[in-house]
């Protein structure tokens, strides 16, 4: 099982990341934290690395619903969204699979959330 899925996109970086955010929130979801990762690492470490940004999206009511059911699911909230330059120059976006994620949590509560939440990012990604 891949923890992941993705999507090439036509869009150059900055539009991508607006354009993801964009359909996060028509499903519900809000971005809580984007993290540079190609500036951190120039930054922290000096290293030039392809644009790379990570998008922390949350849905608040599936979010609750989960915390509710396992108290700790927090250290895998929230779901990540990656935008990224490929090799070739263009623009791929790749977002966790919480059903790969869930999978080491032995919590059947979280089975349905997880399978909820996995169609919704599944369906943001092959919309773009």
């Amino acid at each position: 099982m891949s923890y992941y899925f993705s999507k090439i996109v036509d869009d150059n970086f900055e539009d991508a990341i607006e354009r993801v955010t964009a359909h996060l929130a028509d499903a519900g979801f809000g971005v809580l934290t984007t993290i540079d990762v190609s500036a951190t690492l120039k930054k922290k470490i000096d290293v030039d690395f392809p644009r790379y940004t990570i998008l922390g999206a949350c849905n608040p009511g599936f979010a609750h619903k989960a915390l509710l059911a396992e108290n700790k699911i927090g250290t895998m909230l929230p779901c990540n969204v990656v935008v990224q330059e490929t090799d070739d120059g263009k623009v791929e976006v790749s977002a966790v699979d919480p059903m790969a994620s869930m999978m080491a949590i032995q919590n059947e509560a979280l089975g349905g959330i997880a399978s909820e939440v996995q169609a919704m990012l599944k369906n943001v990604i092959e919309g773009l």
